[in-house]
């Protein structure tokens, strides 16, 4: 499926519900791949921090994934509280998605140029970020081993 734009683009939280990422029109917005069974996965704990600091111009999405050395085997439910008993986590997190086969529709737009109108991507492991201006225009990503405080991230979050 093809989209035309990020605005129209949806998933599923991790608790099941639909959300449209038209509510994300005038925010940043960092996506993520997650793991709870990474060597990255303290990561999550970086991301609340960011998610905390910045919570009135930047939306963070995780999205766990299960593709990546099969770190990350648990159900929804067990996802959620892992995040949220060991990160406090409460930024928002969507149900567990596929990158690799049969690519989720927000995955195939970040990563193919076609769609995202600007840089084509490989998700190399668990936590690569993927970078949205407040206009919906796709940014930049970042590697997996960037931190979420990384000066790449925190001056993309100052320009106005």
């Amino acid at each position: 499926m093809q989209y035309p734009s990020f605005y129209d683009l949806k998933a599923k939280t991790i608790k099941g519900g639909e959300f449209l990422f038209s509510e994300l029109i005038g925010k940043k917005v960092l996506i993520v791949n997650t793991a709870s069974q990474c060597g990255l996965t303290p990561q999550l704990g970086g991301l609340q921090k960011l998610h905390e600091e910045y919570e009135d111009q930047l939306t963070i999405i995780g999205f766990p994934c299960n593709d990546f050395k099969q770190q990350d085997s648990a159900s929804n439910e067990e996802i959620n509280s892992f995040c949220l008993i060991n990160f406090s986590v409460d930024f928002l997190m969507m149900e567990k998605i596929s990158i690799k086969e049969n690519t989720h529709p927000v995955y195939q737009w970040l990563t193919k140029k076609e769609l995202n109108g600007k840089s084509n991507s490989k998700v190399w492991w668990n936590f690569q970020k993927y970078l949205i201006n407040e206009d919906g225009t796709f940014h930049d990503y970042l590697f997996p081993w960037r931190q979420p405080d990384s000066p790449k991230i925190i001056n993309w979050l100052k320009l106005k």
